[in-house]
C-alpha cells in the first residue's frame, strides 16, 4: 500500500508540474500605454477588457463632499481632489476629453461584461485615517449599489482599509499592497492575499510558496520588463499587474 501511495504521489506531483503556467494579466490603471489613452480612464478600461485582461486596476480618491473619483495621484491640474467638491472635479477634462470619472461612473463603465475584474484601490487619505475608512465605506457601498460586486476585488495599502473592507464585505477578495506583512500574516488578519511590488518577493522569494501553501492569493506590481515577469511566471505568480498588459499577454503565450 506504501508503494502505491507513493507512486500516486509521484503521479500527482509530475501532473502539476506540467500544467501551463496560470499566471494572469492586470493591466495597470487600464491598458493605456500602448493605446495612447489617459491611464485610469474609462477609455484605459475598455482596452484593458477588449484586451481581455483577467483585471483593469484603478485608484480611488474621496473629493471634499465625499464623492469618490477615480485617479491616481492625489490631485490633477494643481487641483487637490481631498479638498475640492465633486461639482468643481466634474469639470476636469482628462486629456481624451473624458470627464475625470466619478467611481460610479467608472463601475458602471464596466459593468456589463464578466471577463476583466475590476481591481479597486482604495488610496489612503493625506488628511486622515477617518477619510481613509470613509471611503472604504464610500467604495463598498458604491460597488453595490452598481450591482458589480461579483467581478471587483479590493486592494489598499493602508492595512486598516483591508480590514474594513473585509468587514463591510465578507466575500470581497482583498489583497494588501504595502509589502511588510508575511503571507502567515496576511493569512491570520483574514485577507485573501497579497499584491506586492516585484522587489519585495525578489528579497523574499519563499512568500510565494507560503502564500501558496495557505491557499493565498498572490500578485505583483508593477512588472514592465520581461526578465522580471518570467522570474514571477516561473515561481507560479497567481497575478502580474503591468503597465505593458500587451506584452505579457504574448509571452504568456510562449
Amino acid at each position: 500500500m506504501k508503494t502505491v501511495a507513493l507512486v500516486l504521489m509521484l503521479f500527482s506531483f509530475f501532473i502539476s508540474m506540467s500544467q501551463p503556467v496560470s499566471t494572469k494579466v492586470i493591466a495597470h490603471r487600464g491598458a493605456w500605454k500602448n493605446t495612447h489613452v489617459p491611464e485610469n480612464s474609462i477609455a484605459a478600461l475598455h482596452h484593458a477588457i477588449n484586451l481581455k485582461c483577467y483585471g483593469s486596476e484603478f485608484d480611488v480618491h474621496m473629493s471634499a463632499d465625499s464623492v469618490p473619483f477615480v485617479l491616481h495621484d492625489h490631485s490633477i491640474q494643481d487641483i487637490y481632489i481631498e479638498k475640492t467638491t465633486a461639482a468643481e472635479l466634474s469639470k476636469i477634462k482628462l486629456s481624451n476629453g473624458e470627464a475625470l470619472p466619478t467611481l460610479e461612473s467608472y463601475l458602471l463603465a464596466g459593468k456589463n461584461q464578466t471577463q476583466t475584474r475590476l481591481i479597486l484601490e482604495i488610496k489612503t487619505s493625506q488628511v486622515s485615517k477617518a477619510r481613509s475608512l470613509a471611503l472604504t465605506k464610500k467604495c463598498v457601498e458604491l460597488v453595490n449599489k452598481t450591482g458589480v460586486a461579483a467581478i471587483t476585488d479590493y486592494i489598499a495599502f493602508d492595512f486598516d482599509v483591508c480590514l474594513e473592507v473585509k468587514k463591510l464585505a465578507p466575500k470581497a477578495h482583498v489583497q494588501y499592497l504595502t509589502g511588510d506583512k508575511t503571507p502567515a500574516q496576511i493569512e491570520a488578519a483574514g485577507l485573501d492575499g497579497f499584491d506586492y511590488h516585484f522587489s519585495v518577493l525578489q528579497k523574499n522569494e519563499n512568500w510565494l510558496a507560503d502564500a501558496h501553501a495557505l491557499k493565498l492569493s498572490t500578485n505583483a506590481w508593477t512588472v514592465n520588463d520581461v526578465a522580471i515577469m518570467q522570474w514571477l511566471i516561473d515561481r507560479k505568480v497567481d497575478m502580474i499587474t503591468t503597465n505593458e498588459p500587451e506584452k505579457l499577454i504574448e509571452l504568456l503565450k510562449k
